[in-house]
């Protein structure tokens, strides 16, 4: 688990010509219509995957993979609405590999989901928390849920993650979500091992990747922009080799530096706080409770 989890050495500048053929193997993708998401979806295609790509927009899904190779199907899933996630698996009939939870949102005025929730903790983290949960006993791999170096920054507010009492400030909020991702992936892995489960659970941080998001950030990030930030090619990598190597389960998995012999996505540990397994658990009855799902564990989830 991530706890305590040693780190086995990541092979240097690994790319996606290191993908293996993934002939037969089916995967969904969240967020699948621009950036990293449909970088990640269309090297998996290309490797040979079924992709399944999840996406909130149908339209721009298919502009934003048209012309890939492989194969990729594209249907909508909205993760900020608790009745479209279940309304999402119910058309998922088959085993499914691999899920890669990408979809995310960031910033901006305080804002909610349609089950109240505030927008960015209710998308990134309670959103994919549904999804894996009524997804699991379909999964037969990993789940890779995509954080961020903003977990760091975190706090688990328990008493009131929505905002619906405290002043809002969005990096706190999305602070927040990140740092609720690698606490349920850590939560995940630990009920996977305790039932038996051969299903992994890895969490991802892809760097800053050139995206809508830098904008959000203002002229200053715009300017530093071409040293600091890298391609949605790049940022993919990292969830690639979560989805694909044979990793001990509960893998933190990060972008590597843009260049040199250690290029490529490498492991590491997040936060002390990300390893709370108190606060994991806690995390973890929480979000039951406020999205009515239940995970069904077994060994053979």
């Amino acid at each position: 688990m991530l706890g305590v989890m040693r780190l086995p050495a990541t092979p240097t500048g690994w790319s996606v010509r290191d993908l293996p053929v993934l002939a037969g193997r089916t995967v969904i993708v969240t967020g699948a219509s621009s950036g990293i998401g449909a970088a990640t979806a269309t090297a998996l295609a290309a490797a040979g995957a079924r992709v399944i790509a999840a996406v909130r927009d149908v339209e721009r899904g298919r502009t934003a993979l048209a012309g890939v190779p492989g194969t990729i199907e594209i249907r909508r899933l909205d993760l900020a609405d608790l009745a479209a996630v279940r309304s999402y698996v119910a058309t998922i009939f088959e085993p499914v590999d691999i899920v890669i939870n990408n979809a995310g949102v960031i910033g901006g005025r305080l804002r909610r989901t349609a089950d109240g929730f505030e927008l960015q903790f209710g998308t990134n983290h309670l959103g994919h928390f549904a999804l894996t949960g009524l997804l699991l006993p379909m999964i037969t791999d990993r789940v890779v849920t995509v954080a961020s170096v903003a977990h760091r920054h975190g706090r688990i507010d328990l008493a009131d993650p929505n905002f619906d009492h405290r002043r809002y400030r969005a990096g706190t909020a999305y602070a927040q979500s990140k740092l609720a991702n690698l606490l349920f992936t850590q939560e995940l892995q630990a009920r996977l091992d305790a039932a038996g489960s051969p299903v992994r659970a890895h969490a991802v941080h892809p760097g800053a990747v050139a995206s809508g998001i830098v904008d959000r950030f203002g002229p200053i990030a715009r300017a530093i922009g071409p040293v600091i930030v890298r391609s949605s090619a790049e940022g993919a990598l990292p969830l690639l080799y979560a989805a694909t190597q044979p990793l001990p389960g509960g893998s933190y998995v990060v972008a590597g530096p843009r260049h040199g012999a250690n290029s490529g996505p490498n492991l590491s540990r997040p936060s002390a706080t990300a390893l709370d397994r108190e606060l994991a658990a806690d995390l973890w009855t929480l979000s039951e409770r406020l999205t009515g799902i239940r995970f069904a564990i077994s060994s053979a989830s």
